[in-house]
């Protein structure tokens, strides 16, 4: 006993520090899954993309009118429907694949995968680290090509931007969706977690969708809520989102569909502290349901 208790000793900092990137390898597979289904990935990429083509496209010839014949203060820009959907597309889509980035784990559920990660010797925890990782993988090369096509059918983004200033504004963005993408990677995981069927969590998220997508900014302004919903509006992530979003792409002063948007430092300071904040509430549920749960 005491021979295999040495033996167990000498071996634990080595299995410590193999131990501690193994989250890599739920990474690494997620990624592959997401690479080989390739129907999956040709409609994740491209359904954003239509989406701003027809629909923003149609209604940016309709709200954009709303912003002709203003007299603009001097150093602030007007942006047409077009652009300041851009930036609501980009957080839209982040939401939708963070939602469902949990539905791997259901799948691990159903197909006996699960049980044998939880039965090995890796920690909990790690289940929950590499799934998000690749689900905030996938939600930046989904903002890349947003982005990307948007700027090709029309889109502003980074206006009188230098190529330095452009860099970090891209950076910028990339660090809210990050930070958005894992608390709800990590609200999806636990969710999953606690499903049986796929049909349960479309329901589940279905239900959670549709109140963070009206009551929001992504497409339209929250000036014209009504009070409670405006008050909803100011605790949901995606409001959030949106502010860090169209600050980095569009800039801190500019004129939208006849209105005034006006983000100082200390707005977006705010808004990523709450969507850290989000975060971190959200990594302790799934660690919580994790540290529960039980397959058989």
């Amino acid at each position: 006993m005491r021979e295999r208790e040495s033996c167990i000793a000498c071996l634990c900092p080595r299995e410590c520090v193999r131990m501690s990137w193994e989250f890599l390898t739920i990474y690494w597979r997620d990624m592959l899954r997401f690479v080989r289904f390739r129907i999956a990935l040709v409609v994740s990429l491209i359904q954003p993309a239509l989406w701003m083509a027809l629909y923003g496209a149609a209604m940016s010839s309709n709200l954009s009118r709303l912003s002709t014949g203003l007299d603009l203060p001097p150093g602030v820009t007007s942006v047409s429907y077009l652009t300041f959907m851009g930036a609501g597309v980009i957080a839209l889509t982040t939401l939708f694949t963070s939602l469902f980035g949990g539905i791997t784990l259901l799948f691990d559920k159903n197909w006996g995968l699960m049980r044998e990660l939880l039965a090995s010797p890796m920690p909990r925890n790690h289940i929950i680290l590499g799934i998000g990782l690749s689900g905030v993988t996938k939600s930046f090369i989904q903002v890349m090509v947003i982005m990307g096509f948007g700027l090709l059918i029309g889109v502003r983004f980074f206006p009188g931007y230098t190529p330095i200033q452009t860099a970090g504004a891209i950076l910028g963005v990339l660090l809210f969706v990050g930070v958005f993408s894992l608390g709800f990677l990590f609200l999806s995981s636990a969710i999953s977690m606690s499903m049986d069927t796929p049909e349960g969590l479309q329901a589940v998220i279905t239900i959670l969708t549709l109140p963070l997508f009206f009551a929001s900014n992504a497409l339209y302004p929250i000036d014209a809520f009504p009070p409670l919903v405006k008050l909803l509006s100011q605790f949901n992530p995606l409001t959030h989102l949106v502010n860090g979003v169209r600050y980095f792409t569009v800039g801190q002063d500019f004129y939208a569909i006849g209105i005034h948007y006006v983000y100082s430092s200390s707005d977006i300071m705010l808004s990523f502290l709450a969507l850290a904040g989000f975060a971190a509430a959200m990594f302790l549920v799934a660690w919580r349901v994790f540290q529960k749960a039980v397959v058989t």
